[in-house]
């Protein structure tokens, strides 16, 4: 069987759910091969994340399209979920997972608790690990007592992570703190700040991490955009902190575009050389944004 694999998304990120699908199809003897419009398959399969991403490739009509992106809230199959993903499929020198899955809060705009449910133990380190540095999906690893297990075991074995999602400051207490200075950063530990109810929390975990030498001590912290004063309010918050912001304007489940004051007020604070150099009223007056 000839498999073509169709990343729908436009993050240059790599997907896991394709990974695991060609690991699956590769053991089985098939032929996988990223899609190209050109070619003929026997069956194609086309993941979509965000529910902002176009439409644009001309997919076969029998496409096997899964992704919330695509309004599809099912899970992988086990037999596939539980996979190592084929690395190969996007050339990649560092491993990717999760060691929980599902989420506890019930953030407005995030799917994962509609598709997932309740955190769960989802894996173990040693499961998917295949390189010295791993990039770590989880929605809210420090939910379950086994994703504070995985973090341990990492220490132990000296990997280097990155837990791309962020971890929930108002978990972080001391004895978490004193946990994650035991492990290798891939990148900077990262936080979010998505309302001002979570700035008390922020503070007293980047307080507790810079005490227990939790490096680098340079924290990123995401922060969602929506209502444009409270927003640049966590925003001044953050920076005073000495914190790293990524500004990220908010997106409803609908995919509405956001404003053009929200668009502004990231793209201020996500271009650092300006950021660090010009505020935000001056900014505006020269982009035109009020």
């Amino acid at each position: 069987m000839k498999v073509g694999l169709h990343d729908a998304d436009v993050t240059k990120f790599p997907n896991l759910a394709l990974m695991k699908l060609s690991a699956y199809h590769k053991n089985r003897g098939d032929e996988v091969i990223g899609f190209d419009p050109n070619l003929s398959y026997d069956r194609v399969y086309s993941s979509k994340v965000f529910t902002f991403t176009p439409e644009t490739a001309p997919l076969p009509a029998d496409t096997k399209r899964g992704g919330v992106g695509y309004g599809d809230m099912r899970s992988l199959p086990p037999e596939i979920e539980s996979l190592c993903p084929d690395y190969t499929l996007y050339d990649l020198d560092y491993s990717m997972g999760f060691l929980t899955r599902g989420c506890n809060r019930t953030c407005a705009w995030c799917f994962v608790p509609e598709k997932e449910g309740k955190v769960r133990p989802g894996g173990d380190i040693a499961d998917f690990a295949r390189h010295r540095d791993v990039v770590l999906l989880d929605n809210n690893v420090l939910q379950h007592d086994h994703g504070i297990q995985q973090i341990e075991k990492i220490a132990k074995l000296g990997l280097r992570v990155d837990f791309n999602q962020g971890l929930d400051a108002r978990l972080i207490d001391d004895g978490i703190a004193r946990l994650l200075a035991k492990v290798k950063w891939l990148k900077p530990v990262r936080l979010a700040c998505d309302h001002s109810g979570q700035m008390k929390s922020i503070q007293k975990a980047v307080t507790l991490m810079r005490w227990h030498n939790v490096t680098p001590r340079r924290y990123f912290c995401y922060c969602l955009i929506d209502d444009v004063e409270e927003s640049l309010d966590r925003i001044k918050f953050l920076k005073a902190m000495y914190l790293d912001p990524f500004a990220q304007p908010f997106i409803d489940r609908e995919g509405t575009a956001p404003s053009k004051l929200q668009r502004g007020l990231a793209r201020w604070v996500n271009h650092k050389a300006v950021f660090n150099a010009v505020t935000w009223t001056d900014y505006c007056a020269e982009k035109g944004l009020q």
